[in-house]
């Protein structure tokens, strides 16, 4: 692979983690300003820590579930709704949507491979 092909797969990546941490940042609460500051702090962090590693995701691998987001998950199961659950745990509406919605789709796919215990 040529040099300014894998800096611009580097640079991708680091885009891409500045993007994600920043869309995490602003679903728990934060605003769009701050919520870039963090985002850019993770992809600083990331490429002062790991600069020079070769690493490998793996496609379509399950997270394992907070201990938070099972909390969450399981208060949802049990009847709560959104609006509550965003107050507990200081977060807005959409945000708990979209945090159970991930959740579903991880216990799912944990229990799947057996990961996970019902």
């Amino acid at each position: 692979m040529s040099r300014n092909l894998m800096e611009a797969r580097r640079s991708e990546l680091l885009a891409d983690a500045a993007a994600q941490a920043a869309d995490v940042a602003k679903e728990l609460g934060l605003d769009q300003d701050r919520a870039d500051q963090v985002g850019a702090a993770v992809a600083d962090r990331l490429a002062e820590n790991w600069s020079g590693q070769v690493l490998s995701f793996p496609k379509n691998h399950a997270f394992k579930l907070s201990q938070r987001e099972r909390e969450i998950l399981a208060a949802h199961r049990d009847g709560a709704s959104y609006a509550d659950l965003a107050r507990k745990y200081d977060m807005t509406e959409r945000g708990i949507r979209k945090l159970i919605r991930r959740a579903e789709l991880r216990d799912r796919d944990l229990r799947q491979m057996g990961l996970f215990a019902p």
